[in-house]
């Protein structure tokens, strides 16, 4: 009433205008309160003083492991000389049908005697489209899609630079190591849990487990992939 509460507002800024020159003065001996990766730890942390303002692109907020952004195609380990290894891929096609904006477009290799290749010869995603839902990595029965942190993708020509190819979307495993650690971490887990199940199914003799405990295994190993997924 009567101006009180611009009053208040007006002093609540005058507080955080107050505390950020203060701030400044306590990191003027470290390095700066700005352009220093600790000082703008401190600024988005609770300990913050003043304006908590991130001056990009100089300054950038660390991308936290479940960030999703364009997918990408997940390779084996390159040779030596080579940009990327073996793909994952099939080029089954499940991705392309889950996509709800339907911005995939893949193409299946062929073998020199004109039967289907198990490996995509392209494969297209228009970043303009992908909504970033990550249905494709969640459905792919082959781990072969992740989903990539770069979300710096601006630029003048769309038909050039926003219409992903194989050889922009292929990257090696590492790669999802790097971004990824503890998810990759988790489905390299899962995955090899799989595996043990699979070999010790196979190499078990008749009549030694029952037909339920083959089911709850499959189950137990079913829901560890599902885990290593959504971590």
């Amino acid at each position: 009433m009567y101006g009180l509460g611009i009053i208040k507002g007006m002093a609540i800024t005058m507080k955080h205008f107050v505390a950020t020159y203060l701030d400044d003065l306590r990191w003027l001996t470290n390095g700066g309160r700005y352009y220093n990766d600790e000082a703008l730890l401190v600024r988005q942390s609770l300990k913050g003083q003043g304006a908590i303002t991130v001056f990009y692109p100089e300054e950038k907020l660390p991308v936290p492991e479940r960030f999703r952004f364009v997918p990408f195609l997940v390779t084996d380990e390159p040779a030596a000389g080579q940009q990327w290894g073996q793909d994952w891929c099939t080029s089954c096609g499940i991705c392309a049908k889950v996509c709800p904006p339907q911005c995939i477009w893949i193409e299946r290799g062929k073998q020199p005697n004109g039967r289907p290749k198990p490996e995509p010869e392209k494969f297209f995603i228009d970043i303009d489209i992908c909504m970033n839902c990550g249905l494709c990595a969640e459905f792919c029965p082959f781990d072969a899609i992740k989903m990539d942190h770069d979300y710096e993708l601006a630029s003048y020509d769309r038909t050039t630079a926003h219409i992903h190819d194989k050889e922009r979307l292929s990257k090696p495993i590492s790669y999802w190591r790097e971004i990824a650690p503890k998810k990759a971490e988790a489905e390299a887990s899962a995955r090899d849990f799989v595996k043990l199940a699979k070999e010790r199914r196979k190499n078990k003799k008749g009549g030694e487990a029952s037909g339920q405990e083959e089911r709850m295994e499959e189950a137990k190993a079913r829901q560890l992939v599902y885990r290593g997924k959504l971590y």
